[in-house]
């Protein structure tokens, strides 16, 4: 039987953000190790964007090996306790586990966050070469990117345009996710290496490129994330008590505005409305649950059989008290003295699929009100185009897709202008998540390796 982690009591935890989810005892994790088939042909780990060994750290688990399971996972992965907490394991590892056809999958993601809380990553011997390389971001993407570039050899720096680095780690997932104290091990594992960190630098504000290069960078990897919300494009939307996601969860992971002594509080009202169905949907609710607000909905166009969220994001919010409302389109937002005074939707039925599968909402022209008084806007974000129209004037010329995004080469995330390489949410592949970006981060750190012995 697979195991289940400990988690806090769903009523006590909607006033703190405190970690939910407790990690496995080791006899817990041994238990759950146990029922891993060690399969020739393991699925999960081609499943898994950054290739971990998993039969074999589960088996080193197994074998009472534990610190060599951690070392098993830091061949491939820096970032063991963040992805066994925020990847979509059933869409990925646990997705593709043997077991999981005819019974429940091996608990990967559990196991990887016991092995990772439980084991220290182990000291690399550096052998400079000489060369620099610059990385733009701190999120999934930079960090792994740095780790691989460092083991290398390199000089490696990190630019961070906030005042705390981590990326999207620290500033769209609440502590009660992620605890910072996990986020801060994983960084400090770098700077032990001898990896560089550089915040409140803004590439395009603060430096160019072009400048970047003249101080003698030799490959720059970009991955300073999407940070451009997608809005809804309504009537009443740039009244206050609209916010994006990204805005309202980087106030309170990021600035602490849900405390009314930090420089910029917050203004918690009595409903808010979440519109969208993805994590960071989930994440948007359940924080407002946490600052206070009596009545949060999530309203979705979809139904719930298309919800994009993790089903475990979905359950805890559930169970938080959060009121799921489906088939629902956003319309206008009523105005009152310049705020928030309730929203009306467009009721939808699912027409036929769209190309990405599921089946297209359709406006049924029939209208419903939600007496609401905040908007929490949280439909996906784009690229922001500081890097690229800075780089304009310096005569550097990215492509570009339709939407902004950096146009890369697939297999070595190279740009179109040669030793600049893109990965994670500037230059997507597959779906926008942890995971995937150090994907992308291990891609670009291999080919920028290869260059620069080249």
């Amino acid at each position: 039987m697979r195991q289940r982690a400990k988690e806090q009591d769903k009523f006590e935890r909607r006033h703190n953000f405190e970690a939910v989810e407790e990690n496995f005892t080791p006899e817990q994790a041994k238990e759950e190790a146990s029922r891993c088939l060690n399969c020739k042909n393991p699925r999960c780990v081609q499943g898994c964007p950054v290739n971990i060994q998993i039969p074999k750290f589960i088996k080193a688990l197994k074998e009472d090996k534990l610190q060599e399971a951690g070392d098993i996972i830091r061949e491939t992965s820096m970032l063991p306790s963040v992805c066994g907490r925020v990847c979509p394991q059933e869409r990925q590892c646990e997705g593709n586990c043997v077991l999981g056809i005819k019974s429940e999958p091996v608990a990967i993601g559990a196991l990887e966050r016991f092995v990772g809380d439980n084991t220290a990553a182990k000291s690399v011997n550096i052998v400079p070469s000489g060369k620099k390389v610059a990385i733009i971001g701190s999120g999934c993407a930079g960090i792994t990117a740095a780790s691989d570039l460092r083991k290398a050899g390199h000089d490696v720096t990190i630019f961070e345009a906030l005042h705390k680095f981590g990326g999207v780690l620290r500033y769209g997932i609440p502590p009660f996710r992620l605890p910072r104290v996990v986020l801060d091990r994983e960084i400090n594992n770098l700077k032990e290496m001898g990896v560089k960190f550089e915040k409140n630098v803004i590439v395009g504000k603060s430096i160019t490129l072009k400048q970047l290069k003249e101080d003698g960078f030799d490959a720059i990897f970009i991955c300073s994330g999407a940070g451009l919300p997608k809005m809804m494009n309504i009537e009443g939307e740039n009244l206050n008590g609209v916010f994006s996601a990204n805005e309202f969860l980087t106030r309170v992971n990021l600035m602490q505005a849900n405390d009314d002594s930090t420089a910029t509080p917050l203004r918690v009202g009595k409903s808010v409305a979440v519109i969208g169905g993805g994590n960071v949907a989930m994440d948007a609710a359940r924080t407002s649950v946490r600052v206070g607000f009596e009545h949060v909905y999530i309203v979705y166009r979809r139904t719930e059989a298309e919800l994009p969220a993790r089903l475990e994001e979905i359950r805890h919010a559930k169970e938080e008290g959060i009121e799921f409302k489906f088939l629902l389109a956003p319309h206008k937002i009523y105005d009152k003295d310049g705020y928030v005074n309730g929203m009306q939707f467009e009721v939808m039925e699912l027409g036929e699929p769209d190309e990405s599968g599921r089946r297209s909402p359709v406006g049924t022209g029939k209208f419903v009100d939600l007496d609401i008084d905040t908007v929490i806007v949280a439909l996906g974000t784009g690229p922001n185009p500081i890097i690229q129209k800075s780089a304009i004037v310096d005569g550097i010329e990215f492509e570009t897709d339709r939407k902004g995004y950096f146009t890369v080469d697939a297999d070595t995330r190279e740009t179109s202008i040669k030793t600049i390489y893109a990965g994670g949410d500037v230059a997507p592949v597959g779906q926008s998540n942890a995971i995937n970006a150090m994907g992308a981060g291990k891609k670009a750190a291999k080919a920028i390796n290869e260059f620069l012995a080249g």
